[in-house]
Protein backbone atom coordinates (compact mmCIF):
# COMPACT_ATOMS: atom_id res chain seq x y z
CA UNK A 1 0.00 0.00 0.00
CA UNK A 2 1.49 3.50 -0.94
CA UNK A 3 -1.34 5.63 -0.15
CA UNK A 4 -1.76 9.53 0.51
CA UNK A 5 -4.87 9.86 3.10
CA UNK A 6 -6.96 12.92 2.68
CA UNK A 7 -8.17 13.90 5.95
CA UNK A 8 -10.44 16.61 4.78
CA UNK A 9 -14.30 16.46 4.30
CA UNK A 10 -17.22 18.26 3.45
CA UNK A 11 -19.49 16.14 5.61
CA UNK A 12 -17.66 14.13 7.45
CA UNK A 13 -15.64 15.57 10.82
CA UNK A 14 -12.56 15.26 11.02
CA UNK A 15 -11.97 12.49 14.17
CA UNK A 16 -14.06 9.80 12.04
CA UNK A 17 -11.59 10.39 8.89
CA UNK A 18 -9.16 9.36 11.82
CA UNK A 19 -10.85 6.47 12.59
CA UNK A 20 -11.80 5.14 8.92
CA UNK A 21 -8.03 5.50 8.24
CA UNK A 22 -6.63 3.29 11.22
CA UNK A 23 -9.28 0.57 10.47
CA UNK A 24 -8.45 0.59 6.99
CA UNK A 25 -4.61 0.33 7.47
CA UNK A 26 -6.26 -2.37 9.96
CA UNK A 27 -8.09 -3.91 7.72
CA UNK A 28 -4.74 -3.95 4.93
CA UNK A 29 -2.36 -5.58 7.67
CA UNK A 30 -4.78 -8.51 8.24
CA UNK A 31 -5.25 -9.32 4.71
CA UNK A 32 -1.33 -9.28 3.90
CA UNK A 33 -0.58 -11.21 7.01
CA UNK A 34 -3.49 -13.94 5.80
CA UNK A 35 -1.89 -14.40 2.16
CA UNK A 36 0.38 -17.46 1.85
CA UNK A 37 3.82 -17.28 2.85
CA UNK A 38 6.74 -18.48 0.45
CA UNK A 39 8.57 -22.13 1.58
CA UNK A 40 11.39 -20.13 3.27
CA UNK A 41 9.86 -17.30 5.42
CA UNK A 42 8.31 -17.94 8.46
CA UNK A 43 6.14 -14.35 8.97
CA UNK A 44 5.41 -11.33 7.13
CA UNK A 45 7.35 -8.31 8.08
CA UNK A 46 6.58 -5.10 7.24
CA UNK A 47 8.19 -1.96 5.70
CA UNK A 48 6.91 1.09 6.91
CA UNK A 49 7.04 5.22 5.82
CA UNK A 50 4.97 8.06 7.15
CA UNK A 51 4.64 11.57 6.76
CA UNK A 52 3.40 14.49 5.24
CA UNK A 53 4.24 14.00 1.46
CA UNK A 54 6.38 10.54 0.23
CA UNK A 55 9.78 12.55 -0.20
CA UNK A 56 9.24 13.76 3.79
CA UNK A 57 8.22 9.89 4.80
CA UNK A 58 10.48 8.13 7.06
CA UNK A 59 10.77 4.87 7.99
CA UNK A 60 8.95 3.71 10.91
CA UNK A 61 8.02 0.27 12.60
CA UNK A 62 4.21 -1.20 12.26
CA UNK A 63 3.57 -1.21 15.66
CA UNK A 64 4.16 2.79 15.32
CA UNK A 65 1.61 3.66 12.46
CA UNK A 66 -1.79 4.62 14.81
CA UNK A 67 0.75 6.39 17.31
CA UNK A 68 2.08 8.43 14.22
CA UNK A 69 -1.65 8.63 12.44
CA UNK A 70 -2.35 10.32 16.21
CA UNK A 71 0.06 12.67 16.10
CA UNK A 72 -0.80 13.35 12.17
CA UNK A 73 -4.56 14.26 13.83
CA UNK A 74 -2.98 16.26 16.45
CA UNK A 75 -0.91 18.16 14.45
CA UNK A 76 -4.49 18.64 12.17
CA UNK A 77 -3.01 17.56 8.82
CA UNK A 78 -4.99 18.12 6.09
CA UNK A 79 -3.36 15.09 4.43
CA UNK A 80 -0.24 12.21 4.85
CA UNK A 81 1.30 9.77 3.02
CA UNK A 82 2.29 6.07 4.70
CA UNK A 83 3.89 3.68 2.86
CA UNK A 84 3.46 -0.21 3.79
CA UNK A 85 5.04 -3.08 1.60
CA UNK A 86 4.56 -6.81 2.83
CA UNK A 87 8.20 -8.84 2.58
CA UNK A 88 8.70 -12.36 4.07
CA UNK A 89 11.14 -13.07 6.63
CA UNK A 90 12.54 -15.50 8.94
CA UNK A 91 12.95 -15.68 12.05
CA UNK A 92 16.41 -15.78 13.59
CA UNK A 93 17.77 -17.87 16.17
CA UNK A 94 18.53 -15.67 19.81
CA UNK A 95 21.66 -17.08 21.54
CA UNK A 96 20.68 -16.01 25.08
CA UNK A 97 24.28 -17.79 26.95
CA UNK A 98 27.78 -16.68 25.92
CA UNK A 99 29.72 -18.98 24.31
CA UNK A 100 33.38 -17.97 26.25
CA UNK A 101 30.97 -18.67 29.25
CA UNK A 102 30.49 -22.77 28.33
CA UNK A 103 33.41 -23.66 27.43
CA UNK A 104 34.59 -22.42 30.87
CA UNK A 105 31.79 -24.17 32.53
CA UNK A 106 32.44 -27.14 31.30
CA UNK A 107 36.27 -27.24 32.02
Amino acid sequence: MKKTFELSHPKIAYPRLIEATKSEVKKYLKRERNKTLPDYADFWGFDCRFGQTPDQAETIRVGQINEKISFAESQEWTSFYLEILAVPAQRTAHDDADPEEESEEKA
